[in-house]
């Protein structure tokens, strides 16, 4: 048995509606649009199903922009965080589609312009430009079911053979869509297949000394013996009139960072672009660009121009993405970093272009931290709140095939794109609306915990998010703004965790907010003291707007929930607050002062995560796992702790048997005796084992397992006002619904992004959900699912929800 292809989640760092055959059915997809209930979404983030995905758009790192060599307005993107992205309108608007991980490479077959591949976990194919795919590698019929591992739900394809395998770098024939040359490793060494059935089967060729990073077909090649140029990791691998040979990378480039190649229009071998590490050697900056115009023969260092630019030597300079246009090579587009240009000696980051394949270089784009926006950057929100250090310098480029004046940009944070050879660059994952505020174009990568709705004003919702912090809207969803501008530590305004408003005074909120993102997972506290962690609460009473800090008697701490008695009076609430890493915090006099509540707790620093309160007041604490290795039954479990008393003591409530990753808890509304938990699995050499949804009847004194198939739940929902009415939501690309208070589930059709954090019932329509993500905005969609949504994988052996 071999597990195929594990998808390495985030280390690798909605779809605009861009084919649909007629303006008939366009104006029905819109139309179908407007008639949906709830928050707003631009008609240009039109998606395929009856789910919105809304939010400012943008915020975290888009890479791999690939250009159509059919349309130059079909562009694809990808995200860190498992979201892919198409537009068929230039970039103005775009559909997340998603295909089981992150993916690692895009390519459009150069002959039929609807067939389009992508690697994810696996090699896929869409046939209808883009709107479904289906498995090519390995072959469906030798899969045996997807498989997870790892702390973030990590995928792979579990086959039968010999060997673990992936692809890693695809061309298809430049005259013949069937034939397709893909590099494809085995137990670490890579060899190049060919099939002549358009994936089918594969015939296995020769071996790729430096693996494959790109395959570039010679167009003008005889078509019975092509002409192949495999870059891989520091040289090429060469196949011309059927014989292989290796060439050699440049000098001093030990290992490349980018390969961009391009073939000139009256034939010959290709231009190649390569970057490499830089280091300054004197006033010489060395690595960086290097180029061959012969197919890899021989090189020039490309570097001379911008270092006669520079006015200093800096440290930490790098030139990394590269993009050369595939049908005129001597125009490319290279981001750098850490340059002091002209007399100055403040560092810059930004891009610059060549048209003469790297003996000059043209200085696009100079941003700086701190500064503005640089003046050809005409950008969205991100640079508006952050800066443009944000976003940072391009980590990818892709320029249009057939014209070098297009070229997309990406980014930490932002897409943009030129249509005028880089002299100005506009966003394309936001635009702006009314009032200064924002909204997406459907290119959403921000993770977030909660939607807050105010109580006094129906259109005012809030979304609390990592890296970005807290944003409002004033009009019901349909645009955004940042409501941590004013008030705020600036050393918190990355994460709000949670609010909570006063339901009876207007204007009253507390919120909790830190620098420490992406709690509870692993990653964050892994390397960093949770005594250096800050953050803590905040209030306003003047709904949000304007903020201060509410901290007497606590210190900083990443504080990740607030909890309000709204029992308690009005001119002295009772709140309570869990701190990562310190405990549960109490405030008798509306979070004036707070009191440590930790009688009954783990001494040693509680990973207090989040808390819930039944009918009669009783409090329910959990307490995160701090550990990632499977193990169980040590100081790494999480825990479930109850208290009677308002938090003055605390009783350790047991687990079920095999669990130690509690994640959230909720209670049934009018039995406070019946308990749902959600877990996270655990890993060991058998598997992911003990994760799910578990329901207690007695609260807690026993629990059963009623829902294993997903093993990755963030989190269980209880709708409050149908109380048999729950939903799961998991790192498994799905949302549950059970109608029978957990006996049975279905799946949430339409919703498929991988990380789902948690589902939030729409107060006003009791027929809609929000489904908060890791990685996706918010989703907002019918609570029973669309039964009619278009899956984006219809090979039913990876399907979502087989």
């Amino acid at each position: 048995m071999l597990v195929f292809g594990w998808a390495v989640c985030a280390a690798l760092g909605p779809m605009a509606l861009f084919a649909i055959a007629t303006c008939g059915m366009l104006l029905l997809a819109l139309a179908a649009w407007a008639a949906q209930p709830g928050p707003g979404a631009p008609a240009t983030a039109v998606r395929l199903d009856k789910w919105k995905v809304i939010g400012p758009g943008g915020g975290g790192a888009q890479y791999i922009p690939t250009v159509s060599p059919h349309n130059p307005r079909k562009v694809l993107v990808r995200c860190d965080m498992t979201g892919s992205y198409i537009s068929g309108n230039g970039g103005r608007s775009w559909r997340m589609f998603n295909i089981r991980g992150v993916v690692q490479f895009f390519v459009f077959d150069p002959v039929d312009p609807d067939t389009i591949y992508a690697k994810s976990s696996a090699l896929y194919r869409s046939s209808d430009s883009g709107r479904t795919w289906q498995l090519v590698y390995p072959r469906p019929s030798k899969v045996r079911r997807v498989a997870m591992h790892g702390d973030e739900a990590d995928e792979g394809l579990v086959t039968t053979g010999r060997y673990r395998d992936s692809v890693v770098a695809l061309a298809v024939d430049p005259v013949d869509s069937k034939t397709l040359y893909a590099a494809i490793e085995c137990d670490g060494d890579a060899r190049l297949y060919t099939s002549g059935d358009r994936g089918k089967t594969w015939k296995r060729g020769a071996v790729l000394p430096a693996g494959a990073m790109r395959i570039y077909i010679d167009p003008d090649s005889p078509e019975s013996d092509r002409t192949i140029y495999v870059v891989g990791a520091n040289s090429l691998a060469v196949r011309e009139g059927g014989a292989w040979t290796n060439r050699p990378g440049p000098r001093g480039a030990e290992a490349f960072t980018d390969v961009s190649a391009g073939f000139p229009a009256g034939g010959g071998a290709p231009t190649i672009y390569v970057t490499a590490r830089c280091s300054w050697r004197g006033r010489t900056l060395a690595g960086g660009i290097y180029v061959s115009q012969n197919g890899g023969q021989t090189w020039r260092h490309a570097t001379g121009d911008l270092a006669r630019q520079t006015s200093t030597p800096l440290p930490g300079t790098w030139i990394r993405a590269v993009a050369a246009c595939q049908t005129n090579p001597d125009v490319a587009y290279i981001g750098f970093k850490n340059l002091a240009l002209g007399r100055g000696k403040t560092a810059f980051f930004g891009s610059a272009r060549t048209d003469d394949a790297g003996r000059t270089w043209k200085i696009l784009v100079k941003e700086k931290d701190p500064g503005k926006s640089a003046p050809g950057m005409k950008d969205a929100w991100l640079s508006d709140l952050f800066g443009p250090i944000w976003g940072d310098a391009p980590r990818y480029l892709g320029v249009d095939p057939n014209n070098p004046n297009t070229c997309f940009s990406t980014d930490d944070g932002r897409t943009m794109r030129t249509t005028d050879g880089g002299d100005t660059w506009h966003a394309c994952y936001s635009k702006r609306a009314r009032g200064g505020t924002w909204t997406t174009t459907g290119l959403d990568v921000l993770t977030c915990y909660g939607v807050h709705f105010d109580p006094f004003d129906k259109k005012r919702i809030f979304i609390s998010y990592t890296d970005i912090g807290l944003f409002v809207s004033e009009n019901g969803g349909s645009s955004w703004k940042s409501a941590t501008t004013k008030g705020v530590p600036p050393a918190w305004t990355n994460t709000t965790y949670w609010m909570e408003f006063d339901p009876d005074v207007r204007g009253r909120v507390w919120a909790v907010m830190t620098g420490i993102h992406d709690l509870p997972r692993t990653k964050m506290w892994r390397n960093l003291a949770v005594s250096r962690y800050n953050g803590g609460v905040v209030v306003s009473n003047d709904s949000g707007k304007t903020w201060k800090r509410s901290m007497r008697g606590m210190p900083e701490t990443a504080a990740t929930h607030i909890l309000l008695d709204p029992e308690s009076p009005l001119d002295a609430r009772v709140l309570y607050v869990t701190g990562f890493g310190t405990g549960v915090w109490k405030s008798t006099n509306g979070g004036k002062s707070w009191t440590l509540k930790n009688n009954g707790l783990p001494a040693k620093e509680p990973f207090a995560w989040r808390m819930a309160r039944d009918k009669n007041g009783v409090l329910y604490l959990v307490i995160a796992r701090r550990s990632k290795d499977g193990g169980y039954g040590n100081a790494g479990d999480g825990a479930l702790y109850r208290s009677a008393d308002g938090a003055e003591s605390w009783e350790k409530v047991p687990l079920p048997r095999g669990v130690n990753g509690p994640n959230g808890i909720a209670i049934d509304p009018k039995d406070p005796k019946r308990l749902y938990l959600a877990a996270w699995c655990r890993n060991t050499s058998k598997g992911i084992v003990n994760g799910g949804v578990f329901l207690s009847t007695d609260a807690g004194g026993t629990w059963k397992n009623v829902l294993s198939r997903d093993q990755y739940v963030y989190d269980v929902t209880v709708d409050p006002r149908r109380p048999n009415v729950i939903y799961s939501s998991s790192f498994e690309s799905s949302v549950r619904r059970s109608d029978d208070r957990g006996r049975t589930w279905k799946r949430v059709k339409g919703y498929n992004f991988k990380w789902a954090h948690r589902v939030i019932p729409d107060p006003y329509n009791p027929r809609m959900i929000y489904v908060t993500t890791f990685g996706g905005s918010v989703w907002y969609g019918p609570a029973r699912g669309d039964p009619n949504a278009a899956e984006d994988i219809i090979t039913p052996v990876t399907a979502y929800g087989k």
